[in-house]
């Protein structure tokens, strides 16, 4: 649907960007009013016949914007990679020494990032020199956000294997994912409680959740799950071979598209 709606606004854009050429040509002191109407004719009448010209019109411009916003991701990743790959409060799974990182940003409400969960935990398996950094990115309602507080506060307490466990855990809950759910979970874990409490209301937390929604505006994130390899934003859950072609590009060429 957001897909139809977006290429009936490009539709009325380019419309509308052929009305502003008509009148243009309407001030224009080059043709006569008699020229004008024809060319206006000519134009109105090529398009009716040809309506496919609009579809390849858009076309073009969605892979122009595409490109673009490519460009522009590329440029935020750069600018953005120490806290990217670094941040103090990021959830590491994997080699912690890795040689090459995947980050995901992920929602717990979110189901394909829940999808997504098997196709990064089978990467990790079969590629032990893998780093992954785990971004929470509650944008699917403040069920999300209460999750990703009690998370960010677990890390406080757990490391490694037992984090990464923690997190399957609470990603792999049926129905909506909240505080109260996360929080279930820490306690099956044996996490100190009254310590996670604590923890959860700190500004730590909160400065941490809000650093991780700061970078996924810079990198102009429309959704989970979105990993970035490289310098590359891959949005969606685009599956195991994709990621692990990814991931064999920067070992062997620096960069997750090579050629």
């Amino acid at each position: 649907m957001r897909s139809s709606l977006l290429r009936i606004g490009q539709a009325i854009a380019l419309v509308g960007t052929l009305g502003l050429a008509q009148a243009a040509m309407a001030q224009s002191p080059v043709f006569t009013d008699q020229q004008k109407q024809a060319i206006g004719e000519i134009v109105k009448d090529y398009l009716i016949k040809n309506p496919e010209v609009l579809t390849e019109v858009i076309a073009e411009l969605e892979k122009r914007q595409a490109e673009a916003q490519q460009v522009a991701q590329a440029g935020a990743v750069k600018e953005t990679r120490q806290s990217l790959l670094n941040a103090s409060h990021s959830y590491v799974v994997g080699n912690p020494s890795g040689d090459v990182t995947l980050v995901e940003f992920f929602d717990y409400n979110c189901g394909y990032c829940k999808k997504a969960l098997a196709d990064v935990q089978a990467l990790m398996k079969s590629d032990p020199k893998l780093r992954v950094v785990l971004k929470d990115f509650p944008v699917l309602g403040p069920d999300s956000v209460e999750a990703s507080r009690v998370a960010l506060a677990v890390k406080n307490q757990l490391q490694g294997q037992k984090l990464l466990d923690y997190h399957v855990k609470v990603m792999d809950t049926r129905g909506r994912v909240n505080g109260e759910r996360a929080m279930t979970v820490a306690k099956e874990m044996g996490i100190d409680m009254a310590r996670l409490q604590k923890d959860v209301e700190s500004a730590e937390i909160r400065n941490a959740l809000q650093e991780n929604m700061a970078l996924g505006d810079k990198l102009n994130l429309s959704g989970t799950p979105a990993f970035i390899v490289g310098e590359t934003v891959i949005p969606g859950a685009v599956g195991l071979e994709p990621l692990k072609q990814l991931v064999d590009n920067v070992r062997q060429c620096g960069k997750a598209n090579c050629g």
